[in-house]
């Protein structure tokens, strides 16, 4: 199965890295990325189309058609933020961007990166893990071929890539000494290239759990490796 995916955040850690194996990955035969500002790289299998507003779907919604799967990489902190604009972020625009990419493309799949500690039952203490289990069980409720919610925790960035949110580059500075250590525990520490890997094996082999945590994207990552010896 070829691969014809869009990703947002790709000007992000976590949407670079699926990038970054999607460019390299054979399966994988065009990259629509979808940003609010430049991405800042060419590439043969990349187009890019920038969008002012992200709640406004219908101003590029041919740019849609013709894809089969969606990397959704973008989101937030919750930190800071009133309760009402987090919501609108996290769930509003992100399903209205799902179903505006479903009308045009029906037989197809989705992948959110959501984040560890979300709750399904929406009634979670916090209230970013509310609105994000809210906005995983409308995900899936919608008619795709394949929905996935992936819930990573501490994620390494591997081939050069940061963090957009300067603390996070702060910290990962601080604990780079301590990377080889994280990555002798695989199933609770990942990186930005396993991350990306799963998404890809996701799409197109499936798998048996529509919400992946973090010894799942272990798992699919090895899968993933396993094929392309």
């Amino acid at each position: 199965m070829k691969l014809k995916v869009i990703i947002t955040g790709s000007t992000g850690m976590v949407g670079k890295g699926a990038l970054y194996e999607c460019i390299d990955h054979e399966s994988v035969e065009s990259v629509l990325v979808l940003n609010r500002s430049p991405l800042g790289m060419q590439h043969p299998k990349i187009s890019e189309v920038l969008a002012s507003d992200f709640y406004r779907p219908e101003m590029f919604l041919e740019k849609l058609r013709g894809y089969n799967t969606f990397f959704f990489c973008m989101g937030t902190t919750a930190a800071g933020k009133p309760a009402d604009e987090y919501k609108k972020i996290t769930y509003d625009l992100t399903t209205g961007i799902a179903k505006a990419f479903l009308e045009q493309n029906p037989d197809s799949t989705f992948i959110y990166v959501s984040g560890v500690g979300t709750e399904s039952a929406e009634k979670g203490r916090s209230t970013w893990a509310g609105v994000k289990g809210k906005t995983e069980n409308d995900l899936m409720a919608m008619k795709f071929r394949q929905a996935f919610m992936f819930r990573p925790g501490l994620i390494l960035p591997k081939k050069g890539i940061k963090s957009r949110t300067s603390w996070y580059n702060w910290m990962y500075t601080i604990t780079w000494p301590l990377f080889p250590l994280f990555r002798a525990f695989p199933k609770s520490v990942t990186d930005t290239s396993r991350v990306g890997l799963a998404m890809i094996e996701c799409a197109i082999h499936g798998y048996e759990k529509k919400i992946i945590e973090t010894p799942d994207i272990y798992n699919l990552y090895l899968r993933q490796s396993q094929r392309k010896k």
